[in-house]
């Protein structure tokens, strides 16, 4: 257990912060980081051209150490969709054909696939709501005639798990891709790449990977090092480091999956915060985040149980994204009585989202459950 690591965030005493899915707080590291670096832009002459290169290198090795992926494999992206778009311009989808989504899945991860769908005559097929086994309604989806399984191995909305190895294996026996978006897990909940093994993984960084906003990170199997990239970038181009030699154009591009890294990807400012927040969580240790988030949601729900509500098996569900349900809805009064507290959560429908980190304490649920208590 990771006892409460409050003392490395700026949130006041007042604040109870539930809602780490939305958007991370941030580490007092990674502000110092981004402060750094923008005041480095006003001494541009200090700033020689391997730095263009040192520093993303160094958040590719950490962020491929990090999650136990290969660092060959791993490109920056500045948003989810962006990854989206990389992976349906690399993956085959043919009239007939069908896209595998979850119910009520982010947007972000179904407008791509819906466009490339209709560009051919293919389908988006969607996992049906269920109270139950997500995973196996996934599986019973899938079928001969799937092509891409565009999946998150957590729902966005409540925390409801897919086992991606069950699914990876599905999708290899109908000959599926399978596109993982992992921004509400990455961070917390591990994955064996190698037994796995997706097309593409795609993932934000400002929420679980506690970095900045515009500032995410993609993961492409080998077997995609030959595709395209969504832009044509000059640090993309094998030897660009040699500033002298720029417009000595290449058709050839730098190893691995650097080629697929958006432009400007130095970003002299986002760059050594990622590092910052990166550095972080390497020290905690995945496993280590997910069993103390796990425990936390644990006493959450025995509370939510005493009170009447429903929240999904622990079996079910993500370590650290819980989704407590009211039998009548939403009591009316919640929000403005949990707004009048300081006390922040999303609110989905008839349940609440309750998304905690290493910041919150016993006291942050003791708060929440007072409020919770009025509003029934």
């Amino acid at each position: 257990m990771i006892p409460s690591q409050k003392h490395l965030f700026d949130i006041p005493d007042e604040i109870t912060y539930l809602n780490c899915a939305y958007l991370s707080p941030q580490l007092k590291s990674v502000k110092e980081a981004g402060i750094s670096g923008v005041s480095h832009k006003s001494s541009p002459w200090e700033l020689m051209p391997q730095d263009f290169f040192t520093e993303s290198e160094h958040c590719r090795s950490l962020f491929a150490k990090t999650l136990g992926a290969d660092k060959e494999c791993v490109s920056f992206i500045p948003s989810a969709s962006y990854g989206i778009a990389v992976a349906a311009a690399n993956l085959n989808l043919k009239s007939g054909d069908e896209v595998v989504v979850l119910s009520e899945q982010f947007p972000s991860n179904y407008y791509m696939w819906k466009h490339k769908a209709d560009l051919v005559g293919a389908s988006i097929r969607t996992v049906p709501k269920t109270n139950g086994d997500v995973t196996a309604a996934v599986l019973d989806t899938i079928t001969e005639k799937t092509a891409i399984a565009a999946i998150p191995n957590c729902h966005w909305a409540d925390g409801t798990l897919v086992d991606t190895q069950a699914v990876s294996k599905r999708c290899s026996e109908v000959g599926a891709a399978l596109v993982l978006d992992l921004s509400q897990s990455a961070g917390v909940i591990p994955i064996d790449f190698n037994s796995v093994n997706p097309d593409f993984v795609i993932t934000v960084g400002y929420k679980w990977l506690l970095g900045p906003y515009s500032f995410g990170y993609m993961i492409v199997n080998k077997k995609h090092r030959d595709g395209q990239p969504l832009e044509y970038n000059w640090m993309a181009r094998e030897n660009s480091e040699d500033f002298s030699g720029l417009v000595l154009y290449r058709d050839s591009f730098q190893p691995g999956a650097r080629k697929f890294d958006v432009g400007e990807r130095s970003n002299f400012i986002l760059m050594p915060m990622a590092i910052a927040a990166l550095k972080q969580i390497s020290e905690w240790g995945i496993n280590n985040i997910g069993n103390s988030l796990s425990h936390f949601t644990d006493k959450i729900a025995s509370r939510a149980l005493e009170l009447g509500l429903t929240v999904p098996n622990k079996k079910e569900r993500a370590p650290h994204i819980l989704g407590i349900q009211f039998q009548s809805g939403v009591p009316d009064r919640l929000a403005k009585n949990l707004q009048r507290e300081n006390i922040y959560v999303s609110i989905r429908g008839n349940s609440i989202r309750i998304a905690p980190y290493l910041y919150n304490t016993n006291k942050d649920v003791d708060r929440l459950f007072t409020v919770i208590k009025q509003s029934l």
